[in-house]
Formats: structure tokens, sequence, C-alpha cells
């Protein structure tokens, strides 16, 4: 079994690490389901760790259909996360009808391989029309895992579809099981599905060091967000679900 961590940030990382975590995926923006961190986090974060990290490759928040100056913008990206120590990259792209952008995603995963890069198409996948036709799509495009809830907001609730994937893959390509995974619901997911692999983010939030707070504005314009607080990897919740799965 493989515990990959979703981090956004290097404290993350390293915290992820602590909880012998197999990978984590880097990310910046998560409140927006995650983009593409700077170059800078990216080399310090690899340098911090020696598990593969692999960085999310997604130009903004929002859906998957890309413009073409987005796309050119995620095939450099790629290579900076290389140039920056990444083991691997975390895609997805659709078309406007919701399959999988074969074309596209395939011209990432052939860059990728030819930087020696591991590849994982993320929950992307979650948002297609058909996830068994999907299934087969990404396969085709050479990506080496797939990471899903099933087509649920929880990858609990999307146990069936889960374990749909992981039949009808046959081994072909990983199916990797996340959102909402959790020391309580782990075991059950896992022994339902079939799957080897868990994404999870087993993050705590973590209070600011500010004193004076300005109450009359929002620097982030978004209602929920906390501005004086930070979501990061808990080492012991992630050492918790790797001691319950092994």
């Amino acid at each position: 079994m493989k515990v990959e961590v979703c981090a956004g940030s290097v404290w993350s990382v390293i915290e992820a690490e602590k909880g012998y975590a197999s990978r984590v995926e880097l990310c910046d923006n998560l409140f927006e389901g995650g983009t593409t961190p700077s170059a800078a986090t990216i080399e310090i974060a690899c340098k911090s760790v020696k598990i593969p990290v692999y960085v999310m490759i997604r130009p903004r928040g929002g859906d998957f259909l890309y413009s073409d100056i987005e796309f050119e913008i995620m095939k450099r990206d790629i290579f900076f996360a290389k140039k920056y120590g990444a083991a691997g990259i975390v895609i997805g792209l659709l078309l406007p009808d919701g399959a999988v952008d074969e074309r596209r995603t395939k011209e990432l995963v052939v860059i990728a391989k030819e930087l020696g890069m591991g590849t994982t198409f993320h929950r992307a996948f979650d948002m297609s029309s058909n996830p068994l036709e999907a299934l087969e799509t990404v396969i085709a495009t050479g990506c080496e895992r797939i990471l899903t809830s099933g087509g649920e907001n929880k990858a609990i609730d999307g146990k069936e579809s889960i374990k749909e994937l992981v039949t009808m893959a046959d081994g072909r390509i990983s199916i990797m099981a996340g959102s909402g995974v959790n020391p309580g619901n782990v075991k059950d997911l896992i022994g339902y599905t079939g799957i080897n692999e868990v994404h999870i983010s087993g993050k705590h939030r973590v209070a600011g060091g500010m004193i004076y707070r300005n109450p009359k504005i929002n620097m982030g314009g978004l209602p929920g967000i906390p501005e004086y607080e930070t979501d990061v990897t808990d080492s012991e919740t992630v050492r918790r679900i790797v001691e319950l799965i092994r």
C-alpha cells in the first residue's frame, strides 16, 4: 500500500515525510483544488525530503478545459518541475463534452516520460462525462495512475464506482482513491475497493502569529477562507493511516 499526501506547502511536505508517506503531491491554492506551486517552492520541497514529490501542473483553478496559452504554460511547467527536482507530475485535461483530452494529455505524458518523470491523472477524472470511457482514454495516454473519489465528493461515498474502476483497469493502471480519506474510513475503503494507493490531506489548522488583525478587510476576497490560519499536514494523522493499512 502507498499513501500519498496532498501538500500545500514545504512545511506540509516535510510533515508528510515525518508521517512516513510514500509520496507527496505538491500544490498551491488547495482551496481551488490545487494549482502549480512556485519554482522556489518546488525546489526547496524537493531538497527537503527524500520521498518522491509529484508537482501539480494546473495553471488556474476552475474547470479543466484549457486555452492554447494555458497548455503552453503547462508544458513549460513540466520542464521547470524537473529542473527543480520533481519525480513526477499531476495533470488533468478535459474536452468541452466532458471527455478526457487524449491528445493533449498524451503530449504532456510524453514530455514527462522523456524527462524520466511519472504521471498521475488527477480528479479532473471525476468531472468527466463517462468514467469508464475516461478510464480507457487515460490508460491510452500512458499515465501511471488515476486519482479519483468515484465521482462523489468523498471517496467513501464513491466506493462502488472505485471498485468498478479497479476491476475494469485490471492492473493496466493504478487507481488511487482520494478525498475525505481518514483514519476512520481508510481500511473500509481499501478492503471494499481493492485499491493499493490512497491519497490524503491529513491536515490540521495552525494559527498564525499576527497579533493585530484589521477586521474591516478580507485580503483573499473569498468568504470562509481563513487569513490568520494555515492548513498544514499533520504528521501524526499521516502516521496513523500508514500504520492502519500496513
